[in-house]
């Protein structure tokens, strides 16, 4: 599966792992959307692809909002004709103690990083089912593989997208609709500054352990990989990546090592 010419639609594209996707895309001269809700970002990255000699359609718009997602739909397919892959790589984190988080919170997590992906993603099938085709790909975590401290609403956003897109990937694959759930480790990014306290503020600190991870190009390289060769879950980071079959084949270790593990 070669990208050129093709509609790629990147969520969460204003920073870290939507950004360098969009970069990795346009060196295969694809037709690039980005969006988020943070428009200031967006054209930062839009004047990035012009540096580079490409050229990106920006479309903000709050994945909290399902009339905006209807809305940002209904423009992207009037102007492209067609969604080839869409990358739902948007949403937030969480650093903050389950029994101090406020259900409200817990809420706002899941309906950005859970609901906002159902949504884009129901609203653009009917497309690509109509265009013969196409691939989704969806950011998860290795925290949707099992829990983790400080992280106990946007580990369960992340799990539930795993039920969901696995099943979606089963319904669609006859189709030709290929879905690819893709579970970063730890990638430097500023996801850590940006996750929500138990008040709703933003953390605003780097955690250690974020700002030692692989470098968010390299991050983006494996993600396009993963979608090209229609993998239906991967795995990227480093070490920590061997948690997940650590919780699944010996979970005493896996205990064992995640009490032990800083979780900022």
């Amino acid at each position: 599966m070669k990208s050129d010419s093709k509609v790629v639609w990147i969520t969460g594209a204003s920073s870290g792992i939507g950004e360098a996707l969009a970069y990795e895309f346009l060196k295969e001269n694809a037709k690039i959307i980005i969006s988020s809700n943070d428009i200031e970002g967006l054209e930062n990255v839009r004047n990035n692809c012009v540096k580079l000699g490409k050229e990106c359609t920006v479309k903000p718009f709050d994945l909290a909002n399902s009339d905006e997602i209807n809305k940002t739909v209904k423009e992207v397919i009037d102007e492209f004709g067609k969604v080839d892959i869409l990358v739902n790589n948007g949403g937030v984190s969480q650093r903050s103690y389950a029994h101090e988080t406020p259900i409200e919170l817990d809420r706002k997590v899941m309906e950005i990083d859970y609901f906002g992906a159902v949504s884009l993603t129901k609203s653009v099938i009917p497309h690509m089912i109509n265009n013969g085709g196409g691939n989704i790909a969806v950011t998860s975590s290795i925290s949707g593989k099992f829990g983790f401290p400080l992280r106990s609403a946007y580990s369960a956003a992340k799990h539930a997208l795993h039920g969901f897109f696995e099943t979606l990937g089963m319904e669609l694959r006859e189709k030709a609709i290929y879905v690819t759930i893709v579970c970063p480790g730890r990638v430097k990014t500023d996801i850590s500054k940006n996750a929500l306290k138990s008040d709703g503020t933003p953390y605003g600190k780097m955690d250690d352990g974020q700002n030692f991870g692989i470098p968010v190009e390299k991050c983006a390289r494996k993600y396009l990989s993963a979608i090209r060769k229609r993998k239906r879950e991967t795995y990227i980071g480093s070490k920590e990546v061997l948690m997940v079959y650590f919780k699944r084949y010996l979970p005493r270790l896996f205990y064992k090592i995640a009490s032990n593990v800083k979780p900022t």
